[in-house]
């Protein structure tokens, strides 16, 4: 005899729970899981959108760049990452979270933000979303994704891990700048002196070890985890040696200092509807601006397929032809959430592999992102707290993270020249260059060279024709626009 009750037999009908294999509790055991696993987000997307400024010298939710706008920005992270995970739940009835994308914020930080407006950058993002959200309505969508060559995906993949780790030990200070003067012979440097120094950089280095050892023993919600636990080291540490910031020398703190000052006050959501549509094509002209949406719904688009069709494997849910049920759905939503992003001021929402932790304790329903959506709004009430956590506590999760991008250079096949050589020129040229865009240009043209060489030019797809003779442009576009003038 059925013990439900007949709330929980109409979330059972309405979320397929029985149909599928799973019950209410694992749901929401498998949602709470969920959240924990990837609740990071919300302190690592301040970190890297809030101290970049814009080509105006504006930083993102206003401030001047020493950490006044971080809990704006998590704020505002929090709330999309919920509200698109609830609506993935009940729309898809899928258990697949969404938040801010690493690496895609990344991209709109250091390679628009730079060329543009914040808001510019912004309108950019939901002009992405928005074109995913037609490519999937019409169903051309297909045309789109075997356009590029699947080695080549991989490469921009892992190329934006080894950025990301690049940003990461940036951020901690304990990779540095070498100073522009005459007669140095590298680029960079360990630490930001030559050597490391002070405080901070053991703490950032304690942390990595923390969260190594955690991940290494599959401690559920590792990086969360790593996060707090350093931070309160770093509270304790400064409490104790009053470092100060990087600002008042090399040994302070790189980006925020970890003091409990003035974070317990209503959360703002200053970031909502910073974006201007169509400012982008005026300020970088149409060709770049095009590039860029481009390059955002590479980095998003594919991701985004191979996200849910690896969920739905673990979970048992795809069919016998690899596709998740509701496919369509879920991909509609995930176009909602990228163009919900750019509207919010946080970059793009898009899909999260780390949904498969919430999998693996049994959630198979929308519910369990109906739970994890339900958790980040209640983050919304943490935000303030961001502005307490220091850099070096947070970004050895970047350098975890593009440990974990690396790993898909396997796929590539470093035999096949053909592929190889734009797979590598795509790889190292974005934490060479800092730019994704500079990556994917140079990979594209070399894929696109090789194969007119080789005389195999039928073989390219007809869009990556376009594709390359508008990055030939974009590189291009100085001595292009200095001829016609």
């Amino acid at each position: 005899m059925s013990t439900l009750t007949p709330g929980t037999s109409r979330l059972d009908r309405y979320f397929s729970i029985t149909d599928r294999g799973s019950t209410l509790g694992r749901e929401v055991r498998g949602g709470v899981v969920t959240f924990f696993t990837m609740a990071y987000i919300v302190v690592l997307n301040p970190l890297i959108l809030g101290f970049v400024a814009d080509v105006d010298g504006n930083f993102l939710g206003g401030g001047t760049g020493n950490g006044e706008n971080l809990p704006a920005i998590a704020a505002g992270t929090a709330l999309v990452a919920g509200v698109v995970t609830i609506l993935m739940g009940v729309v898809a009835n899928y258990p697949m979270a969404l938040a801010t994308g690493l690496g895609l914020n990344a991209f709109v930080a250091f390679s628009i933000a730079s060329q543009m407006t914040w808001a510019d950058a912004m309108g950019l993002v939901v002009i992405e979303g928005l074109i995913i959200l037609l490519l999937v309505l019409t169903g051309f969508r297909q045309a789109v994704f075997h356009a590029v060559p699947t080695q080549l995906k991989v490469a921009i993949s892992v190329g934006i891990g080894l950025f990301i780790a690049l940003i990461g030990f940036v951020d901690a200070g304990f990779v540095g700048r070498i100073p522009d003067i005459a007669g140095t012979s590298v680029p960079v440097q360990l630490g930001r002196t030559g050597q490391l120094a002070g405080w901070p950089v053991l703490v950032f280095a304690l942390g990595l070890l923390l969260l190594i050892a955690l991940w290494v023993r599959k401690v559920r919600g590792a990086i969360l985890i790593s996060i707090v636990v350093i931070t309160v080291v770093a509270m304790v540490v400064e409490a104790i040696g009053d470092l100060g910031s990087a600002n008042e020398g090399p040994t302070g703190w790189a980006l925020t200092v970890p003091k409990l000052d003035d974070v317990f006050r209503s959360p703002d959501f200053g970031t909502l509807g910073e974006f201007s549509l169509l400012g982008s094509f005026e300020e970088v002209g149409v060709v770049t601006a095009l590039l860029l949406v481009f390059t955002l719904m590479l980095a998003d688009f594919f991701d985004t397929m191979g996200t849910m069709t690896a969920i739905g494997a673990e979970a048992g849910l795809n069919d016998e032809e690899g596709t998740p049920p509701n496919a369509q759905r879920i991909l509609a939503v995930d176009s909602v959430a990228a163009a919900a992003g750019g509207l919010a001021g946080v970059s793009s929402n898009t899909s999260y592999i780390e949904s498969a932790s919430g999998v693996g304790e049994g959630a198979r329903t929308g519910l369990a992102s109906v739970v994890t959506g339900v958790l980040f709004l209640l983050t919304i009430l943490a935000a303030p707290l961001v502005a307490v956590i220091p850099s070096e506590a947070a970004v050895p999760a970047l350098v975890l993270v593009g440990f974990l991008m690396m790993q898909q250079v396997t796929e590539i096949d470093w035999a096949d020249l053909e592929i190889a050589i734009p797979a590598f020129l795509t790889i190292v040229l974005m934490p060479f260059t800092y730019s994704i865009t500079v990556g994917i240009g140079a990979g594209f043209l070399a894929y696109t060279l090789i194969k007119v060489t080789l005389g195999r030019a039928r073989e390219l797809h007809p869009l990556m024709w376009v594709v390359a003779a508008l990055f030939v442009v974009y590189f291009g576009i100085n001595p292009i626009s200095d001829w016609l003038s």
